[in-house]
């Protein structure tokens, strides 16, 4: 059966809210294009929608409320017409007002529960129909229905039924009692699932937890003030005290503490953050206090984009979804003609009476059958899944990345800032004709109009030893070669042995000494004055201490591990001997790393590119899956599937993990919903009457059906105890 698309009503235009309107609109878990402004009903499964991401002021689930209301009605009308009927068929225990006249009572008991607190069942099985998409509350609606209307029928006018639905005594059996207790235990499941479905949110409620409602404002006069945070703007002073949680996101101004960004980054231990030290809002000042000028505020705060992404990939669609769907659009009508055949089965060659077995043979196929565990064994994984990496630091763009990154091969990984600490240092320094201050200041000079993180280690080291630096004119820095521009006059360039030749500098006077230095495993550049070499800097940045073991890791798991990196070779060579590296890319230029991916997927494997700049946003979209390392470019956070907010390589053994854990656990709900439904669907249809006398109740059927999809996001929630 096609699957069609929701009403318009259901889908307005503008799909894809900003991180404002998160939370404004309801989806469906199981069809996510399916949006309504307030709750409502998907067009297409009948399943409750729920918020798009939850909110701290959220009130009480009306859907809940109204559900559990009905649940405790019908159980209360339902157990006198159980112990009724179940009474003389268990115990003999006939009531003394004859077979009539208890169906008369069980009629007027059960008519409410099933007309009533079932009502929203038969709406929905009604909108399946107009809506041409059959569901589960299809299924549901014909099998009460039917066992209601029959027993109706057989109580008001039993002449108008056939002798094959009497028994011995001439008298045909009514089935409120199974109307009643179906739609009990419909009601039930449907609780159960909704409250289940409301833990699946707890990430993201743990994320919005951590922003402060207020925050301490510092005036002009001096003072503090506590306001809203929804007062704070950019370049406010505000006043973080210990014990205090950091309001948005800002840089130090005063003072210094030791912040906890554990519920934010993942990082476990204490970073200490000391003048122009960069702060995360919602992280917790656990020791000294500080004044910091708010830098980026409301939905533009790194947890308000956080919050944003975990909502948006826990309503994407794994690719592994595509399965559930082929066979979920064909299920309802094959559980149809299932009950149809049950029913011409038992009619023909059944025991008598005939027709009234029938009738319980197809209801319970009706009743047992359960599209929606199929439908949400995927969603709900994911759901779960992505929340649980937010926690730990991963966030995941769409649950295809997540998917992904279960099946890669290789791992490209950048060097400076990913197997490295990105904080290069300037290590030594050679010059032909200059001091080393002289080439030093120089250098800074012109660097300082620089973003790269060795221009930053050049200016360091200028500022460290207080060299007065000088303003640039006509500075200029082709991407990933170098920079150039007029200091005092003087024509400065600054480079790699590329960019000099391009130059037309000839480096070959500081050529020996650059070889050995990079033999260190330092990155060397040349500064040029006057279309002059003028000498060298050699430039070293600490290798992360966990980049050895998750490189040990990852090729423990089989996937293959190749530095990129537009270093010298021979410098490059240093570094991945360091941490047990056996491939290489080195004096790749930024414009050429997307090539290197794309020849290693044209050799037919997965590719997972980890980088942090700018120059990587190519390489990252180019690849199977993107990860942008924490603290790295916003365009390298844009172009990735996966961002790990720590920035640390074992974030990509705990990302692989995570994503080998979630398929892990959809296969076992696949496999648990193909299952259930492919023997529970011939079980209620009488499988085990011919050789074992065996038959399902629709009562037992119910209960089957209202527990399978409370399994399936049961398990999903097994996901929370998964451990980083």
């Amino acid at each position: 059966m096609p699957d069609h698309p929701p009403h318009p009503a259901h889908a307005p235009k503008g799909a894809a809210p900003g991180p404002a309107a998160i939370g404004s609109f309801y989806t469906c878990p199981m069809h996510p294009r399916v949006r309504t402004v307030g709750p409502g009903v998907c067009p297409i499964c009948g399943m409750a929608l729920e918020p798009e991401a939850p909110q701290l002021d959220d009130g009480p689930n009306p859907e809940l409320t109204d559900m559990t209301r009905r649940f405790w009605i019908a159980l209360v009308l339902t157990l006198p017409v159980f112990v009724l009927d179940m009474g003389a068929h268990l115990f003999g225990l006939m009531p003394p007002w004859g077979d009539r006249a208890n169906a008369f009572i069980q009629l007027a008991l059960a008519s409410p529960v099933v007309l009533w607190t079932g009502w929203p069942f038969f709406q929905r099985g009604w909108a399946s129909i107009l809506a041409r998409s059959l569901n589960m509350f299809t299924l549901i609606a014909l099998g009460t229905g039917a066992a209601y209307l029959y027993s109706l029928v057989a109580t008001l006018a039993p002449d108008l039924l056939p002798a094959s639905f009497k028994g011995h005594h001439g008298q045909a059996p009514v089935y409120f009692e199974a109307a009643a207790v179906i739609t009990v235990l419909v009601l039930l499941g449907q609780v159960l699932e909704l409250r289940a479905r409301e833990r699946t949110g707890g990430a993201i409620r743990a994320l919005l937890d951590l922003a402060p409602r207020t925050a301490r404002r510092i005036g002009a006069d001096g003072q503090d003030a506590e306001v809203d945070i929804d007062a704070i703007l950019v370049g406010d002073r505000l006043r973080v005290r210990p014990g205090e949680t950091i309001p948005v996101d800002g840089v130090v101004l005063e003072g210094r503490g030791h912040v906890d960004e554990a519920m934010v980054t993942g990082e476990s231990m204490p970073v200490l953050k000391a003048p122009g030290s960069l702060l995360v809002g919602g992280a917790i000042n656990k020791s000294g206090g500080f004044v910091m000028q708010a830098q980026r505020v409301g939905r533009d705060t790194l947890l308000s984009r956080i919050v944003a992404m975990v909502a948006q990939a826990q309503r994407s669609r794994a690719p592994i979804q595509r399965l559930a769907d082929r066979v979920a659009a064909w299920f309802v009508p094959i559980v149809l003609a299932a009950a149809v055949l049950a029913f011409a089965a038992w009619a023909l060659v059944g025991p008598e009476p005939r027709l009234a077995n029938a009738l319980v043979a197809a209801v319970g196929v009706l009743i047992i059958a359960c599209p929606c565990a199929l439908g949400l064994a995927t969603p709900m994984s994911i759901m779960v899944g992505v929340g649980r990496g937010a926690q730990a630091g991963i966030l995941l763009k769409d649950a295809q990345a997540l998917e992904r990154l279960e099946r890669i091969d290789v791992l490209v990984v950048d060097k400076t800032g990913t197997l490295t600490e990105g904080r290069p240092v300037l290590t030594a320094i050679q010059t032909v004709g200059v001091t080393e201050d002289e080439l030093l200041r120089l250098a800074a000079s012109l660097e300082r109009g620089s973003e790269h993180p060795l221009g930053k280690a050049i200016v360091e080291a200028a500022e460290a030893r207080k060299l007065a630096l000088a303003e640039v004119a006509g500075f200029d820095s082709p991407v990933g070669r170098g920079v150039t521009g007029l200091v005092e006059g003087r024509r400065v360039a600054i480079g790699a042995e590329p960019y000099m030749s391009d130059l037309a500098i000839a480096v070959t006077d500081l050529a020996k000494g650059a070889e050995a230095l990079r033999g260190e495993g330092a990155t060397v550049v040349f500064v040029a004055l006057d279309g002059a070499a003028a000498g060298l800097l050699a430039i070293k940045d600490p290798i992360r201490p966990s980049s050895r073991s998750a490189i040990k890791a990852l090729k423990d798991q089989g996937v293959r591990v190749l530095m990129m990196t537009g270093d010298n070779e021979v410098t490059a060579m240093a570094v991945a001997r360091a941490l047990g590296i056996d491939e290489v890319e080195a004096g790749v230029l930024p414009d050429r790393k997307a090539h290197v991916v794309e020849r290693l997927k044209a050799g037919g494997v997965s590719v997972v590119m980890a980088g942090d700049g700018v120059n990587d946003a190519p390489a990252l979209a180019a690849a199977d899956v993107g990860i942008a390392m924490g603290g790295g470019a916003d365009v390298a956070m844009e172009a990735a599937g996966v961002t790990l907010l720590n920035g640390d390589l074992m974030g990509v053994v705990r990302a692989r993990s995570l994503s080998r854990a979630v398929m892990r656990n959809i296969r076992q709900n696949l496999t648990f919903a193909f299952a259930y439904n492919a023997a529970g669907v011939p079980i209620a249809a009488g499988a085990l009457y011919p050789a074992f006398g065996l038959t399902l109740t629709p009562q037992l059927a119910a209960l089957a059906m209202a527990l399978s999809s409370v399994s399936v996001i049961g398990n999903a929630l097994r996901l929370r105890t998964w451990k980083a």
